[in-house]
């Protein structure tokens, strides 16, 4: 059996300090919307808390097949698009600045609907495409005084957070 020490790549520390919370027009794409408030609000670091409130389309993206390099490309994923109203269930991810100071974003999100007169439950990648209805209102945790960064990861060719070891 390995030790602990051979689960964890790095770790990453910081402090909240404030949270930031935003209620997105409607009509707007979920993903832009969440970049507009990191913009507006300054943020280099954070983990996005939650969101509550309606979509009317959603873009969920999910690995189909892993690759054995484990280097996911635009074939190994799947795309499923709705149109129709959900209702978000959560949302979740990290936000943080690579060197260049670009700040990348990485959400996961599920949103419940009505199929066959049956609620379901879908989740997946927040990619753009996602548009919000009413009421959206996401919270972000703000995080000052941190060692954390987004890097590319050259093993699976993605960016990724870069935690020091």
């Amino acid at each position: 059996m390995s030790g602990t020490a051979d689960l964890l790549e790095g770790i990453g520390t910081g402090r909240i300090e404030r949270i930031v919370v935003g209620k997105l027009a409607m009509d707007a794409d979920l993903l832009a919307g969440i970049r507009e408030l990191i913009k507006r609000e300054g943020i280099r670091t954070g983990l996005i808390l939650s969101a509550v409130g309606a979509l009317k389309k959603a873009t969920f993206r999910n690995v189909k097949t892993l690759p054995l390099d484990l280097k996911v490309r635009e074939e190994h994923r799947l795309y499923l698009e709705l149109d129709q109203p959900m209702e978000i269930v959560s949302l979740t991810g990290w936000i943080a600045a690579k060197k260049d100071r670009e700040v990348e974003v990485h959400a996961h999100f599920s949103a419940s609907t009505v199929m066959e007169d049956k609620v379901i439950t879908l989740g997946g990648h927040l990619t753009p495409g996602t548009i919000t209805s009413i009421k959206v209102v996401v919270a972000i945790g703000v995080i000052e005084e941190t060692n954390i960064e987004a890097a590319l990861d050259s093993r699976i060719d993605q960016i990724d957070l870069r935690l020091p070891a």
